[in-house]
């Protein structure tokens, strides 16, 4: 990561820097209610956010921050960037926190300029396409190789 940014709302903040991620907490939510995700191992977490920009959503407390949001970035800085792992705490939820996730996201400076920004998505295609994505008109050029149960198959932590 380039440029480490904080953003305040409110009692809410968004920060990039990795430092102040609750892992725990990510990884309890990706592993248990992520459908993308389900089993994730914590090893694989951290090799996760090692490789990608993180955006941390917190909540900023009395006690301090609580996480309550996660979003992460793969990128080459240059040419191509994928955006994954987006969630919001649902006792969070419909307060327009996640459209300042994608909002934050989408106007970092080191992810500018960029050909190709994609990401995938079940269910939250009104949400992203707010913010300039769109379903590709070209998936015949698409390919991937995906085993979605590959946890499954080598979760030796939790």
């Amino acid at each position: 990561m380039k440029k480490v940014l904080h953003h305040k709302k409110n009692q809410f903040s968004i920060s990039t820097d990795k430092t102040l991620l609750q892992v725990e907490a990510v990884h309890s939510f990706l592993s248990t209610k992520a459908y993308w995700s389900l089993g994730i191992p914590v090893s694989t977490l951290h090799k996760a956010i090692d490789g990608s920009i993180c955006f941390g959503l917190y909540h900023d407390t009395l006690n301090g921050l609580l996480q309550i949001g996660f979003a992460r970035v793969v990128t080459d800085y240059a040419t191509f960037a994928w955006l994954c792992d987006v969630y919001v705490e649902e006792a969070y939820r419909g307060q327009g926190l996640s459209k300042w996730l994608v909002e934050s996201i989408r106007n970092h400076p080191d992810l500018q300029g960029l050909r190709r920004f994609c990401l995938t998505t079940k269910d939250a295609q009104t949400l992203y396409s707010q913010f300039g994505f769109e379903v590709t008109k070209t998936p015949e050029f698409w390919m991937e190789i995906k085993d979605n149960d590959i946890y499954k198959k080598v979760n030796t932590d939790t």
